[in-house]
């Protein structure tokens, strides 16, 4: 299928919440303009073969009108009640050709019983409404987050489960395929399903990546994002992102819509690298797909058509350096032919083997894409890329696995001739299809930071473009200030900014910033640590971790040098994988004078390990002029606490 869309709706859509508790007012969905025909339409005309819905999120709220819950649309004002959103979306999807999945959340923060046996047979009944009420299902989606605070019927207490036994998956399996023979499971709930994970919600998979894994055993984090050469199951990654930092809708995002660039990026690194891609769409609270997120779907759709629309490979010639018995059957050619069902084959005990793709002429190109014939498995270990260039082999890239399909990026090179080298494969290498191309240039937009003085840096992705920006929040043209070096700024500003290439004319997206206080005069007050002015420097890419001889709940206290009328702050965590102290709980404390505390804001990061972007928490505006924010647990569940940056929102 190669991609295909996630959408996430439901009452925290209304609330501005990344997961809702359970207790959200029902009365609170009614989107006037709910339509799932747009939703299939964009996601058709972005190249997606299918969508996921997310029939139950982690609040409890049904979609469709269960008849196990009152927790549903059916006690909505929308539509008077009669709504379905369920059943909307599995009829939009049959009118525009697409595949319908589902996504139900093993987490019910509103359901009274969750914890208890009696849950799973709830939650059973839940799945069978789905499954059998709106027609073929191609995948059904079980997140990993289980048990923690939630209303539960109004005990708004915390409640764990054990996620690998509680659910009873084997027999929660066995009804799923006896309801949907044909469907594929998706489960980062604790019981292996047919897809896996990658690890990361940021849109890529590992360089390597093997679609295979053990069918029995835990599984870390190198055999989600690489998967296991000598795995005995087939379970290839699925690589899930939102094409804007959260999945719910914020509004506080509409800018922050990723970029053609950005998404081209995800494209490669995940479709190009043996995985499908899941790329998701918020909906807002009228029920409508934003028109930013619109437009970026499709001009990134138009971006992989661009891309790919000319096979330089179709009309060429090609050999090898051994083809398997039969030629006609196992030739050379058959890796050009554009049909994926033939294959060039070496002969058995062979795993060292090339083949050379004669264009006949100086041809330019960038691109080279590569695929496996995988019903018979994955085999190819690593090979090279070379181009006859000024009469010698030039190497053009070195990789690692093939699988359905790799797509591998080098600069533009002229060449009469290709090679690909298979230097090192499982069993005898077959190779279903070659193609050779020439991507357009895609500018990247420019990075923008701000120091603690308040300098103001707009960073190119490259040497040779020339950066326009404006500091009003006014859209940047060529006719703009053009940049020549840092800006030294104050106060409040929005900055924005783009890359221009004078050669083809074209310029990069948009990129914006907006800014609040610089934070020139602020102290970190009782840390001897200066280290921990990375807090405080503008760089995501730093990051400070308290001293670990302090346990939870552990205090960060600044002093922003005078006092300010505050509604809000802003923490963002260590960006490096897999990193340690991310912080999950939190209370946020003010104060006048740094001794008398007030507590202003208390509760949770929701997703943040899997999803570590900037956190922003709003409260009724006050005036202090110290605040700290205590660290009341992590996702490791230990006691490291680890910051990039902490930031406040002032009024």
């Amino acid at each position: 299928m190669e991609s295909y869309a996630f959408v996430h709706f439901s009452l925290n859509t209304y609330t501005d919440q990344s997961w809702g508790y359970g207790g959200e007012d029902i009365k609170l969905f009614n989107p006037e303009k709910l339509d799932c025909r747009q939703w299939a339409r964009i996601c058709k005309a972005a190249g997606m073969k299918g969508i996921i819905l997310t029939a139950k999120h982690h609040s409890g709220f049904c979609l469709w009108p269960s008849k196990y819950t009152e927790y549903s649309v059916k006690n909505a004002p929308w539509r008077n009640g009669k709504g379905d959103v369920v059943r909307e979306m599995a009829d939009a999807c049959k009118e525009y050709g697409l595949s319908l999945g589902l996504y139900l959340s093993p987490w019910d923060r509103n359901y009274a019983d969750y914890g208890k046996p009696e849950y799973i047979t709830y939650f059973r009944n839940q799945l069978t409404e789905l499954l059998t009420n709106y027609g073929p299902i191609f995948e059904v989606w079980f997140d990993g987050a289980n048990g923690g605070s939630g209303y539960y019927g109004g005990a708004n207490e915390t409640r764990t489960i054990d996620r690998k036994t509680y659910y009873d998956w084997s027999n929660t399996y066995s009804l799923i395929r006896k309801l949907q023979p044909n469907i594929v499971i998706w489960n980062d709930g604790g019981d292996r399903g047919d897809l896996r994970w990658v690890g990361t919600e940021d849109g890529a998979v590992g360089e390597t990546n093997w679609s295979l894994l053990n069918d029995k055993g835990d599984v870390g984090y190198d055999m989600l994002h690489f998967g296991l050469e000598d795995g005995n199951a087939w379970v290839p990654a699925e690589v899930n992102t939102s094409i804007r930092p959260e999945w719910f809708y914020h509004p506080s995002e509409d800018l922050k819509v990723k970029t053609v660039p950005q998404l081209m990026d995800i494209y490669y690194n995940s479709v190009g690298h043996n995985a499908t891609l899941l790329l998701n769409f918020p909906i807002m609270p009228n029920g409508l797909i934003h028109a930013n997120d619109e437009k970026a779907a499709l001009e990134f759709a138009q971006a992989v058509k661009e891309a790919f629309a000319t096979n330089l490979a179709a009309k060429s010639k090609a050999s090898a350096s051994n083809v398997r018995g039969n030629a006609k059957m196992f030739g050379a050619s058959n890796a050009i032919d554009n049909k994926k069902d033939t294959y060039w084959a070496v002969d058995d005990g062979i795993t060292k083997a090339s083949l050379t793709i004669d264009l006949g002429k100086p041809t330019t190109f960038n691109r080279i894409v590569l695929q496996e014939p995988i019903r018979l498995g994955q085999r190819v270990k690593a090979f090279t890329v070379e181009a006859w260039v000024d009469g010698s082999w030039k190497t053009l890239a070195t990789a690692t696995t093939i699988g359905y399909k790799r797509i591998v990026r080098f600069p533009t090179v002229a060449a009469t001739q290709v090679r690909v080298n298979i230097t090192d494969s499982k069993s005898c290498p077959v190779i279903s299809e070659i193609g050779i191309y020439n991507a357009p240039q895609i500018l990247n937009a420019p990075a923008i930071v701000r120091k603690q003085s308040g300098e103001v840096a707009i960073i190119p992705v490259d040497t040779e473009s020339v950066i326009y920006y404006t500091l009003d929040g006014s859209t940047p043209t060529t006719a703009s200030t053009r940049y020549a070096g840092p800006l030294q700024t104050q106060g409040k500003l929005e900055v924005k900014a783009i890359a221009h290439d004078k050669e083809s004319g074209k310029s990069s997206p948009v990129s914006g910033e907006k800014f609040d206080l610089p934070r020139r005069d602020w102290k970190i007050v009782d840390e001897r640590d200066e280290k921990a002015y990375a807090v405080l420097d503008g760089d995501i890419h730093t990051a400070w971790h308290q001293p670990k001889d302090k346990r939870l709940p552990v205090d960060l206290t600044i002093d922003l040098g005078s006092e300010q009328n505050l509604s809000g702050f802003k923490y963002f965590p260590d960006q490096s994988p897999w990193s340690p102290g991310i912080i999950t709980t939190y209370r946020f404390y003010m104060s006048s004078d740094n001794k008398e505390w007030t507590l202003v804001d208390s509760g949770e990061f929701a997703n943040i390990k899997n999803n570590p972007v900037w956190q922003v928490k709003t409260f009724a505006p006050r005036k202090a002029r110290y605040v700290r924010i205590q660290a009341l647990s992590n996702s490791e569940g230990n006691d490291t606490v680890g910051y990039a940056e902490l930031d406040v929102v002032t009024n």
